[in-house]
């Protein structure tokens, strides 16, 4: 577990604003649901950003006022998380410590409960069990399969609490646990399939899932573009093996194929961060996400590095580094949240407990690829702020990750599997090799080189290429400004929609370097000869500048940015800004200025 994982803001744990809302359906039918029953054990399952936490400080808020509880007590997967948690229950009303250490015995005077974390009730158990059975008590357990992390996790959650009260248990998505490893407090059967054994299956008193999320407009529609690209790399044997990141035939090539495609030093890298570049662009420009933003899920800090060194290189503009070893990792975070910035960098830091409802693209560049990480990451992305939003994931076309893109809007009970006599093949991530061999060794593998083009969009298991389309599909200007919402933009307009800014963005990619070689040749005999728009870097600048300027005369005609947009393309003609030509970009520019 990261221990920087949840140090920025929560949704639902923020502000007094939490109060002011009404309650969601789900919470309003889970509440209702629980005072019905008075259960002693109680498990909600809620898709990221449904308002767990709300829900669960509501229930609380109930029992202390029918004095059916006495005290509160919030065990959270994180340190950084207690002080959230203890600034939404004040919120509501009620008052949680989140500074308790171990050190101190009795919960202070004056405080309604604390706030703690899984690894301090680790090492004291007993002294947990006893403060949450000197009064009646409701213990919350935040992101509850994080008492599975270890059988030493799990043994001291049911030793502090066993004998409390009430037990709220809370997870964002489904999990799995090892035989061995039963999570207290959750309610498994047996899972009969066919007629046998199939292991046992935890189930979950109030399920909210992303299908249900996504019809109360709860969270965004995803849209997954995956990406394919031939890698070159030198084998053990020293031999130069290519093969498709698509096609790779065997598990082990298709492996060793992403492996090198998510390498720095190739070509498949720059080419997605371009693409989430420009997805970020159009958003801001023309999806009505004026603050959209973008993360980037890196393997390890090494990779991160370089991918914030390439951000900078493509986009112009410097990536938001979060690094766990870095002191100020949880107020880049937060930064991030509630700053401009475009894209962030970070490794296994995107998870439960992190909210950037601002973030609406996510760039799968790292090697992790369990279904739980995957749900956690992916819903870094989908929390909805208004119903016209939508969230892009670009992802490698490999099995393993378009398997799990595709089963996400299914229903899933929590599994856990029986023993097998083989390793489980669902390795948490790849085993890459050492960077570097060691002294006197030869050195075993290595990337060479790897390129990117669209391969796919993902609907409902099947896969949209865009091409072969013909006249059947048609995307205009103006459904480009719709990309994602259901029921506007069939699966396939969207292929074909992204498969032609792929196209696109290849062009200008390619005229920068030809331009790049032309500056280079020409420096001499012309150094003074402005070259502005030259790349499409200055291009990215040029549709930021004018992103600025709608929004200055937005404010003062009190008009919406989308309509400032609809008069601009209607003064200067051409296509949306996200591919319009440096020409075209200056021309608006300068339109703009002259509406001020």
């Amino acid at each position: 577990m990261d221990p920087v994982m949840g140090s920025a803001l929560r949704a639902e744990a923020l502000s007094p604003q939490t109060t002011s809302r009404p309650l969601r359906a789900w919470q309003q039918a889970a509440l209702a649901q629980y005072e019905e029953q008075s259960p002693k054990d109680y498990l909600v399952t809620a898709t990221p950003g449904a308002g767990k936490t709300t829900f669960a400080l509501t229930l609380a808020a109930r029992l202390l006022s029918r004095r059916e509880v006495a005290r509160v007590v919030v065990v959270a997967p994180t340190d950084h998380l207690r002080l959230q948690w203890a600034e939404a229950a004040d919120a509501m009303g009620i008052v949680l410590d989140p500074n308790l250490t171990n050190a101190v015995g009795p919960v202070r005077a004056g405080t309604q409960g604390y706030v703690t974390t899984y690894a301090q009730v680790a090492g004291k158990p007993m002294l947990h069990a006893a403060r949450a059975t000197a009064v009646k008590s409701l213990v919350i357990l935040d992101e509850v399969h994080h008492a599975g992390d270890g059988l030493s996790w799990g043994e001291a959650v049911e030793e502090a609490y066993g004998m409390s009260a009430r037990r709220l248990c809370l997870t964002g998505t489904p999990f799995r646990t090892k035989p061995d490893e039963r999570i207290p407090f959750v309610r498994y059967e047996e899972d009969l399939f066919e007629g046998e054994a199939g292991g046992l299956v935890s189930r979950a008193d109030f399920t909210y899932g992303y299908k249900e999320a996504l019809a109360d407009n709860v969270v965004r529609p995803v849209v997954f573009a995956a990406y394919t690209g031939t890698s070159r790399w030198r084998n053990s044997a020293g031999e130069v093996v290519a093969a498709s990141l698509s096609e790779a035939g065997t598990k082990s090539v298709e492996m060793q194929a992403w492996r090198t495609a998510l390498d720095p030093k190739g070509q498949w890298v720059p080419h997605v961060i371009a693409a989430m570049d420009d997805r970020i662009t159009h958003l801001r420009e023309e999806g009505g996400m004026p603050d959209a933003a973008g993360l980037i899920l890196a393997s390890d800090q090494d990779d991160a590095r370089a991918y914030a060194k390439i951000v900078r290189r493509v986009t112009g503009k410097a990536a938001e580094l979060i690094l766990s070893d870095d002191p100020k990792a949880s107020k880049k975070i937060e930064r991030f949240a509630t700053g401009s910035a475009r894209i962030a960098v970070c490794v296994r830091m995107i998870s439960e407990g992190v909210d950037v409802p601002r973030a609406a693209v996510l760039a799968w560049m790292t090697s992790y690829r369990t279904p739980l990480f995957f749900a956690q990451a992916v819903g870094r992305v989908v929390r909805s702020r208004s119903p016209h939003e939508s969230a892009t994931v670009f992802l490698p076309a490999v099995r393993p990750l378009l398997s799990l893109a595709a089963s996400m809007e299914e229903q899933r009970n929590h599994v856990m599997p029986p023993p097998k006599s083989q390793p489980d093949e669902e390795l948490e991530a790849l085993d890459l090799p050492p960077r570097e061999p060691k002294e006197g060794e030869m050195k075993q593998w290595e990337a060479l080189e790897a390129d990117a083009r669209f391969a796919h969009v993902l609907h409902s298991g099947t896969a949209h290429t865009g091409e072969g389309t013909g006249a059947t599909v048609v995307v205009g200007e103006e459904d480009e400004e719709f990309l994602g919402i259901p029921g506007l933009l069939t699966p396939a307009q969207t292929a074909e929609l992204l498969s032609k800014r792929d196209d696109e963005l290849r062009q200008r990619i390619a005229a920068s370097h030809r331009a790049d070689v032309d500056d280079f040749m020409m420096v001499e005999d012309h150094p003074d000869e402005d070259d502005t728009g030259r790349s499409w870097r200055d291009a990215a600048e040029l549709r930021r500048e004018i992103n600025r300027l709608v929004n200055r005369v937005a404010a003062r005609t009190s008009q919406p940015q989308a309509v400032v947009h609809t008069q601009l393309r209607q003064s200067v003609p051409g296509p949306p800004s996200a591919s319009a030509s440096v020409d075209v970009l200056r021309a608006r520019r300068e339109r703009l200025r002259t509406m001020l």
